[in-house]
């Protein structure tokens, strides 16, 4: 007699808008890898360490970063890589990544994260809106109450 195998029919979740509850996370960019932080910080923003993540939906997470004037990028990238952008006139403007950190120096993580989210929709810019990024070591979010980030960058400085 031959046994038919059953099969255990597993449901799918799909999150709804408004159905997540997103907390705040708080990283420390001193002495972190540019690109390292930004690719953390942009799977945060997205949801997708969530088991829950929904593709159309914002299941992220808000994240603010302090110290982003003391983040540090590997080789001679500050000298050498430039940010370009046309002025409106006749010409192209270019800048190196050293030059915009004395300058903006929030300009450098949040390009890098805008950068490393989905690209040209809107809920991309609404992921874009939840990141927070100060230069110096003080925010104004004490109220949201901002635990520290699930991805081992901390508010006090250490790696885990």
């Amino acid at each position: 007699m031959i046994e038919a195998k059953r099969t255990v029919q597993q449901k799918t979740s799909v999150a709804k808008p408004g159905s997540v509850e997103q907390k705040w996370f708080i990283v420390d960019a001193t002495d972190c890898t540019l690109g390292r932080l930004a690719s953390k910080i942009a799977v945060v923003l997205m949801g997708k360490h969530r088991p829950e993540y929904t593709p159309h939906v914002d299941t992220g997470e808000y994240v603010v970063v302090i110290n982003a004037e003391k983040v540090k990028m590997t080789g001679r990238k500050l000298e050498h890589r430039h940010y370009a952008w046309y002025n409106g006139y006749n010409r192209q403007k270019m800048e190196s990544y050293g030059e915009r950190l004395e300058r903006k120096p929030t300009d450098l993580i949040l390009l890098a994260v805008k950068r490393m989210l989905p690209k040209k929709n809107t809920l991309a810019r609404h992921m874009l809106t939840k990141l927070k990024v100060y230069a110096g070591n003080e925010h104004p979010h004490q109220a949201q109450q901002p635990i520290p980030a699930p991805f081992g960058y901390q508010a006090d400085g250490s790696n885990q």
